[in-house]
């Protein structure tokens, strides 16, 4: 009787663990329509798992559903308020919903989006994404409200210092955005130099391509690439 009333008291238990399962398989196989539907469930019964909720607000992301995607998010740094990725999360999320709202509603969420990633270094000293985006925002954003290509800069050294690649990647990435293409040229070799990965080859290509107007060093590149292989 005890091994009875046992089985029904586990096989819940049981189902429910099959239930994410289920659901998290269809997730990472992209399957996200399939996927939300059955995590959705799922959190009801379990409103506080961190990983249901998470992929419930990544899939809101991947809808563009900006304001479910801040909700989720904002519920993981309420129930884990030190996991820096969550605050790194957030901010994407704010500042994705910022670029949809008029200039004046931006200008008042741009605070929270930097103090966001700002949080996901402070808990976690070698995010790079945080870093990352930390150099968009100011390379984007007018001085008057907070730009600065100084502290682009500076969060690019950081990066130099945790990943030579995203380093220099970064560094390129600042002088080409500001026309110095000779310079960001430099910067995009030293990545290659380090890295050999495809992004690196791709930077330096696309930079001859589309903005120094020299396809055929942009062949080259991709050339080089290919013999690397």
């Amino acid at each position: 009787m005890k091994l009875l009333l046992g089985f029904f008291l586990i096989f819940p238990l049981f189902l429910f663990s099959q239930s994410f399962e289920k659901g998290e398989k269809l997730y990472i196989d992209k399957k996200y329509d399939q996927a939300q539907p059955i995590l959705e469930n799922y959190l009801k019964s379990n409103p506080s798992h961190l990983k249901t909720i998470e992929y419930l607000g990544d899939i809101a992301g991947q809808d563009k559903s900006w304001d479910k995607c801040i909700g989720y998010y904002k519920k993981l740094k309420t129930l884990k308020p030190n996991e820096a990725n969550y605050y790194y999360k957030y901010g994407g999320a704010l500042g994705m919903k910022s670029l949809e709202v008029n200039k004046f509603k931006a200008l008042g969420m741009i605070g929270e989006v930097r103090s966001s990633f700002e949080k996901a270094i402070a808990l976690n000293p070698k995010h790079i994404e945080a870093r990352w985006a930390l150099i968009e925002l100011n390379l984007q954003l007018p001085g008057i409200v907070g730009g600065s290509e100084s502290k682009a800069i500076k969060y690019s050294t950081e990066l130099r210092e945790l990943s030579p690649v995203d380093g220099y990647l970064s560094r390129g990435y600042i002088e080409e955005y500001f026309k110095r293409y000779a310079s960001a040229e430099q910067q995009y070799k030293r990545a290659i130099l380090i890295g050999e990965s495809k992004v690196c080859y791709q930077k330096l290509a696309d930079l001859y391509k589309n903005k120094m107007k020299q396809p055929e060093k942009a062949n080259k590149v991709w050339e080089d690439y290919k013999n690397k292989k």
